[in-house]
This record gives structure tokens, C-alpha cells and sequence, in this order.
């Protein structure tokens, strides 16, 4: 099994999609990763070679923030927003939406499994 960035990435799926699992690399930075690397696109992870695998693991260390490093560098910059309390900080702190969504209907991945409220009652007819 390969392990890169602390991840174990899939046997059975082609290279350019098994690097994916990694936090911070997608499709198309999969792809640069492998043609640097001089590795086949269409090649499975499992087919993969130590001298491969140390290819791109030196790739992705030497150019790339994947996984921890990445995942604490959004979290500083997500907290200095919350700091200094701009509007896009003030949108993190109470879950809303952050670029100018609507919420009346939409924006359920934000704020979570709906909240039903109970209707105001109708004052009895005298």
C-alpha cells in the first residue's frame, strides 16, 4: 500500500485519482505531480515502484503544503479574520455563508440540519 503525506492512497484506483485523497491536491495538481515525476497518468497506484513513489513523495515535499501543514495554514487565516472581525470573520463566527449566498432558502451545508420554529398563534375571535 502507498503511503504519501501520512495517507494511505488506494491500490486499485489510477494514479492521477489515488493522489486526490490527499488533503490539498486535486485532479489537475495530481496531474502536474505525475507528468514532473515521469509517471504514466493511467498507471494504479499498486503498479507504482519504490523509485516512483520516492519520486513523488519528493515532488509533493518540495513544492506542494498537503495535509497538517495546509489544513493549519486555513485555520490561522481563519482565525485572523475572527480576530480582527471583519465581515467575512463575523460569517465564520455565526456559520453562515461567506460570499454573498442567500440564506433565506439555500445555504443548509452552513447552517446545518434545519431548525423547525413553532408559528406565532392567531389572537381568538371575540
Amino acid at each position: 500500500m502507498a503511503r504519501i503525506a501520512g495517507v494511505d492512497l488506494p491500490k486499485n484506483k489510477r494514479g492521477e485519482i489515488g493522489l486526490t485523497y490527499i488533503y490539498g491536491i486535486g485532479r489537475s495538481t495530481a496531474q502536474y505531480i505525475l507528468t514532473k515525476s515521469n509517471i504514466s497518468l493511467d498507471k494504479k497506484v499498486h503498479e507504482w515502484n519504490d523509485d516512483e513513489l520516492a519520486a513523488i513523495r519528493n515532488t509533493i515535499n518540495d513544492e506542494l503544503k498537503v495535509e497538517g501543514q495546509l489544513r493549519s495554514e486555513v485555520q490561522m487565516s481563519i482565525k485572523r479574520l475572527l480576530d480582527i472581525a471583519c465581515y467575512r470573520g463575523l460569517r465564520h463566527r455565526k456559520g453562515l455563508p461567506l460570499r454573498g449566498q442567500r440564506t433565506k432558502t439555500n445555504s443548509r451545508t452552513r447552517k446545518g440540519k434545519r431548525k423547525t420554529v413553532a408559528g406565532k398563534k392567531k389572537a381568538p375571535k371575540k
